[in-house]
Formats: structure tokens, sequence, C-alpha cells
């Protein structure tokens, strides 16, 4: 582009600026820094915290919780961030598949940035039980990205969180208690957390040592009566006892226990807006077994797999060894959706598509189960 001299009142001055063009474009350069420049740039260093990517994790300590529960502790490659409730997925390759699960984070957020995170598991499922019989230290797995929004959101959420946890959905409040204590979230937690007995109970002592005027911890067992614990179920009449004024609920554990608290909630007129629950993997459908044939379309690959109509076709294409994306295994992200080439298929509850995927016929293999053979292209992982 040719420059553009600025119109001077006489003429010849802008032949002396012209003349003393080069001469100070050399003064500013001597005077200039020796120091060479920055090969990283903090605004690129942040982003890279915030947005890691797929990394590995050397699994570096494991703790029985509970009968059927362990805490593994990873050390990252890179450290992140996350919020306080989200979740991450945890991958390896086990035999001929390439697996992964969601679980949610159970230490605090400020253990990421020093390159450490934990998740706690219950021995549930396929990959769990890998984890409980056959992961030991030293073992190197793949962590992806913090996801999911099951935090506390200062927008939207009022300034009393309501806990309520079963089983193992203890674990995101129990990284939310530890955000609080540490000053990183600025709310009062209040936490109902039921099991069957007191030995089921996970991060117990952990728990009472957090307890404050910002949290508080109330266990309640459905199967036996103990000085200290409230007996039953989670319900209204909890609620009323320890809690009042303006508060979100966030529920995190079994489907029963949704279906129970959600009928009790509505007793207490609490807006729908205020009521936060973390969804479920999907699993087996209760269905007449039934073998189809997928074809999978990935990059320039073609694949003919089995599968069955019991499984999600998520789980189909894992078993046969092929590498496909997969984050909340809920349907709810739209991290694994594929394009429809042709067949019929079932959404497990609610089809929590976006409008567009639906009309312009996409899926979530995570949550979708075969009908017939079918026809699909699935983004490269």
């Amino acid at each position: 582009m040719a420059f553009t001299f600025k119109k001077q009142i006489f003429g010849f001055m802008d032949l002396l600026r012209f003349k003393k063009l080069v001469p100070n474009r050399r003064k500013m350069l001597a005077e200039g820094s020796s120091a060479p420049l920055p090969k990283s740039y903090r605004v690129n260093e942040t982003a890279h915290i915030l947005h890691p990517g797929y990394q590995n994790a050397a699994l570096v300590q494991i703790e029985q919780n509970t009968a059927d529960t362990k805490t593994y502790t990873f050390e990252t490659d890179k450290p992140f961030y996350f919020r306080a409730g989200q979740y991450l997925t945890l991958g390896c390759k086990i035999g001929n598949s390439e697996v992964s699960r969601p679980y949610a984070i159970s230490s605090a957020p400020q253990e990421a940035l020093k390159k450490r995170v934990s998740l706690t598991v219950k021995k549930s499922g396929f990959f769990s039980g890998y984890l409980f019989d056959h992961a030991k230290t030293g073992d190197v797995f793949a962590l992806g990205d913090p996801s999911g929004d099951f935090c506390y959101e200062p927008i939207k959420d009022a300034k009393q969180i309501v806990a309520i946890a079963g089983g193992s959905g203890i674990t995101p409040f129990y990284s939310m208690a530890q955000a609080v204590t540490a000053g990183t979230d600025e709310y009062t937690l209040t936490i109902f957390y039921g099991a069957k007995t007191e030995d089921e109970i996970i991060f117990k002592k952990e728990l009472d040592a957090l307890v404050s005027d910002k949290i508080k911890v109330i266990y309640v067992l459905s199967d036996e009566e103990k000085e200290g614990y409230e007996h039953g179920f989670i319900g209204a009449e909890l609620l009323r006892k320890y809690v009042s004024g303006d508060y979100t609920v966030m529920m995190c554990g079994p489907a029963a226990m949704y279906a129970f608290a959600e009928k009790e909630l509505a007793s207490l007129n609490i807006p729908l807006r205020r009521i936060k629950k973390e969804a479920n993997c999907v699993g087996m459908r209760d269905a007449e077994k039934k073998l189809y044939t997928l074809t999978v379309h990935i990059g320039f690959d073609t694949y003919t797999i089995p599968a069955d109509s019991r499984e999600t076709i998520l789980v189909a294409m894992e078993r046969a060894g092929l590498k496909v994306p997969s984050k909340c295994r809920a349907g709810g992200c739209g991290f694994c959706h594929s394009k429809l080439l042709s067949g019929k298929f079932s959404i497990a509850g609610a089809d929590k598509r976006r409008l567009a995927d639906a009309k312009f016929g996409y899926l979530h293999p995570c949550c979708s189960y075969p009908d017939s053979d079918m026809e699909l292209i699935v983004p490269k992982a």
C-alpha cells in the first residue's frame, strides 16, 4: 500500500520529514532493547490453561473410600482450570477398544493448577470395573477437557446452594465444599447426603473437617437409624427443617433419588430455574436382543461393525475398537454428534439435540440405540 503524506501548510516540510524517515528509524532501532522476543505470551499461556485439550495423566495415588468406591489421583502434563462441580473424561485402551468415561472431579480447583486432579469412582460398570480391579500407580491415561455446567452460576443461582447427593453423587459437592473453604467460590453450601448405611458414606471425615459458617452437612441413612444421622429419604420435610429463604437446589445421584426428590421439591414451589440435576450416563436398555450392522465413516475410512440393539451406538463403536469422540455419555453436550445417512434409532430419555441437529439429521451416538441397520458419518476423536 502506498504511503500517504500528511499535507503540510508548506510543501517543503514533507520533503524534510521524508529525509528524516530513515535516520529516525535507525535511531529507534539502536535505542531499542536487545532482549529476544518472548517465545510465549501470557494470553496464550492462559488460553492453554483454560483449554488444555486432551493430555496424558499418570496415576500417582489410589485411595479406597468404601467397599466399592476409590479415589484416583493423577498428575497431568499441563496445568488446567475447572469450576467446582465439573467433570473430566478419563480413557485408555482396554484390549482392542478405546474406552473413556466421564467422572466428576472430587479435588479442589486450585489443585489442577498444580497439575494434580482426583476422580472418585464407584465400581458399577465396564470401565469403572477395569479401574477398580486393574489400574495401578504409574499407569498413564488420557484426560479430556473439564466439561459440564453442573456448577455455581452467580448470575442465575441464589447465594445459598442446597446440595442433594446420593452415594457417589457426593463427588462434585466435595469439590464445591473445598472451593468455598478456599474462597474461590462465594456462596453458602448445605449438603444433604443420603446413603443406605454409615459404611457407604464417602468423604465423611473430610466433609466434617470442612463444616463452617458457610458449609453444613446433613447425613441421611435409609436402612439404619443411628444417633447424629437423619433417617429415611431426603425430602421436603428435611429441607424445611434445615434451610430457609431463597436457594438453588443441585442434585447428583441415582435415578430413583431424582424421581423422589423432584416430587418433594414440587411441594415446596421452587422455581425450575432454581433446580439443577446432573445427568447420568446412558446404560443398556431393556429390549429384545437383536443384532444390526453399522456402516461407520470416519474421515476417509469406512468400517462395518456389529451392533447390539440393547446398547448405544457409541458402545458398539467402542467395542469394535473405533476411536470416536465422547464426553457426557448422556446426550447433552453434543460432543459426539454424528450425521445419520440411513437407518432408524431410538433416543434414551428426552431428546437433547439442538433443533438444527434434529432438522438436518444428526444424532448423538452416546444416547441413541440402533433399531435397524444404520450408516453414519462420525467425526474423528
